[in-house]
C-alpha cells in the first residue's frame, strides 16, 4: 500500500503500514456500526464553527448536505467502506472529499479523532442504556401481568431449593419485577453520568481557536461539556458502568432461565413453556426442551465477559489516549447485542408461559412447608418463646416424617403428646392458603399485599 493509499498518514512516513499492521490497526469492520452517531457529531462540530466563525457558512453548508448524503449511502448499503481507512471517522471524512471537494477537510478544524471517537461512543451507549431501559420495562410488564394472574395461586417458596413456606406465584413474579426495576435505575444512573460532551478537547489539551462547546453539547442532547480535556478523551467509564449494569442485569436473567428451566422440567412441572421458546429432542419424541432459557443463561458469559475484558483494556492505561482504547468498543457491541436479544427472549418466555396452578398447590403442601406457621402459632396462642415452640414442631415434624404424612394429617391427639396445650384451632393456619393469606407485613406474599404491589408497579410501568 502506497502513501498516497492513506493520507492520514500525510508526509511522515515514506510508506503506509503492511498488510498485517493494516489487518490489526483498522476498526472500521465493527466501528462502522457508530456511524449516525459518527455523522451527528460531525454536523454538531460544523454548525459550531460556521457560528464561531472558524469556517464560512457557505462550508458548513456543503459539509451539512455533504454529511446527510454519506449517512443516506450508508443506510442504503451504498457506501464503500475501506480497510485502508482504518475507522469510520476517517471513511466518513474521505467519503465527504469525494462529495464536496476543499471545505471536508475544514470540518476537522478544532477536533481529534481522540474527541471525534470519544463522542461517538458516548451517544452510542447512551442509546444503548435508552434501549434497554424500554425492554426492560416490557418485561417487567410481562411478569407484572403473570403477577397479576396468580396473586392467590399458591407454590412453595425455597431456600437452598428445598420447600421452605409456602408463597404466591405472584409474590414470585414481582420479585423479579424488583430485580428488573432495579436494573432500569442502574441504566438511568449510568446514562445520567456519561450524558457530558468530550467534543472540543481535541487531541487532549483543548484548542487554541475560538470554540463554543456548550453549543455542541447542546446540539447532541449532553447536559455540559466535560470539564477536562485530558479525562474527556481518556474516559471509558461510560462505557464500563453501561457493562457493569448490563452485567447484573444479565445474572438477574440468567437466575429466572434457571427457574424456569427447573420448572418446566418432568420433576417439577410447575410451568409449561410455549413452543414459541421450546424444542423437541431428534430422538426423544417427548421431550421439550426449554432452548431458548438455556441459551439466555449461557450468553450471559458473553455480558460478563465484555466487562472484564473492557476493565482489563483500562487498567493499566495512563492519561490519556493509547491505541488499546480501539479495543473498548467490539466487546461493547457484542453485550449491547446480546443483552438486548436476552431480554427480548425473556419477555416473549415470561409472557406465553403457563403456570401449572394444580401442581403449584401439591408442591406449596409438601414439604412441612407449614412448619414455622405451626411455630408462629405456638408462639402467638399459647405464649411459647420461639425456641421453645421451634423445638415443639422440630418434634411434631419428626413425628410426621416417622408417619409419612404431612403436619395437617397429624390428630389433635398426636399434637397433643408433644404439647398438651395445643388447641384444635391449630388446623387453621396449617392449610397453605391459611398460612399465604398470613403472611400480610408489608412486602409479604399476601395476596392482598401482592395485589397492591401489582397497582403500584402498574402505576410505575405506565
Amino acid at each position: 500500500m502506497t502513501k498516497s493509499a492513506n493520507t492520514m498518514w500525510g508526509g511522515r512516513f515514506a510508506a503506509g503500514p503492511d498488510a498485517i499492521m493494516e489487518a490489526i490497526n483498522a476498526s472500521i469492520g465493527y466501528d462502522r456500526r457508530l456511524a449516525p452517531q459518527d455523522i451527528a457529531g460531525s454536523r454538531a462540530h460544523a454548525a459550531m464553527l460556521a457560528a464561531t466563525g472558524i469556517i464560512s457558512d457557505n462550508d458548513a453548508k456543503a459539509i451539512r448536505e455533504g454529511l446527510l448524503t454519506v449517512l443516506s449511502e450508508i443506510e442504503t448499503g451504498d457506501f464503500p467502506f475501506s480497510t485502508a481507512l482504518e475507522d469510520i471517522h476517517m471513511n466518513v471524512e474521505a467519503r465527504l472529499r469525494d462529495l464536496i471537494g476543499e471545505p471536508a477537510g475544514r470540518l476537522h478544524t478544532a477536533r481529534s479523532r481522540n474527541d471525534q471517537v470519544a463522542v461517538d461512543f458516548r451517544l452510542w451507549v447512551r442509546d444503548q442504556c435508552d434501549q434497554a431501559d424500554e425492554a426492560l420495562a416490557a418485561l417487567c410488564r410481562a411478569l407484572l401481568a403473570q403477577a397479576e394472574a396468580g396473586a392467590d395461586w399458591v407454590m412453595p417458596g425455597f431456600t437452598h431449593l428445598q420447600t421452605a413456606q409456602p408463597v404466591t406465584w405472584g409474590h414470585h413474579m414481582l420479585a423479579y419485577v424488583e430485580m428488573f426495576a432495579r436494573d432500569r435505575s442502574r441504566f438511568a444512573d449510568a446514562r445520567a453520568r456519561m450524558n457530558t460532551s468530550p467534543l472540543g478537547a481535541a487531541a487532549l489539551a483543548g484548542t487554541s481557536f475560538p470554540i463554543d462547546r456548550q453549543m455542541t453539547a447542546t446540539a447532541l442532547g449532553f447536559d455540559r461539556p466535560m470539564s477536562n480535556s485530558l479525562d474527556a478523551v481518556a474516559d471509558r467509564d461510560f462505557a464500563l458502568e453501561f457493562l457493569a449494569s448490563a452485567s447484573i442485569c444479565a445474572m438477574h436473567l440468567s437466575r429466572l432461565a434457571e427457574e424456569l428451566v427447573i420448572w418446566s422440567s418432568a420433576q417439577f412441572r410447575f410451568v409449561k413453556m410455549s413452543d414459541k421458546w421450546s424444542t423437541g429432542s431428534s430422538i426423544m419424541p417427548q421431550k421439550r426442551n426449554p432452548d431458548a432459557a438455556e441459551l439466555i443463561r449461557a450468553k450471559i458469559g458473553r455480558i460478563f465477559g465484555a466487562n472484564v475484558a473492557l476493565m482489563t483494556v483500562m487498567k493499566g492505561l495512563p492519561l490519556t489516549y493509547s491505541k488499546d482504547m480501539q479495543e473498548d468498543k467490539e466487546q461493547t457491541f457484542d453485550a449491547a447485542d446480546n443483552l438486548m436479544l436476552a431480554l427480548a427472549a425473556m419477555t416473549g418466555m415470561v409472557a406465553d408461559m403457563t403456570a401449572e396452578r394444580d401442581n403449584l398447590k401439591a408442591a406449596a403442601a409438601g414439604g412441612f412447608s407449614t412448619a414455622t406457621d405451626l411455630a408462629d402459632w405456638l408462639v402467638r396462642e399459647l405464649g411459647l418463646p420461639f425456641r421453645d415452640a421451634h423445638h415443639v414442631t422440630g418434634s411434631l415434624v419428626a413425628m410426621a416424617e416417622g408417619k409419612d404424612c404431612d403436619l395437617p394429617d397429624l390428630t389433635l391427639a398426636d399434637m397433643q403428646s408433644v404439647h398438651d396445650g395445643i388447641r384444635a384451632d391449630v388446623f387453621d393456619v396449617l392449610g397453605v392458603e391459611n398460612s399465604v393469606a398470613s403472611r400480610t407485613s408489608f412486602g409479604g406474599t399476601a395476596p392482598s399485599q401482592v395485589r397492591a404491589q401489582v397497582a403500584h408497579w402498574k402505576e410505575v410501568l405506565k
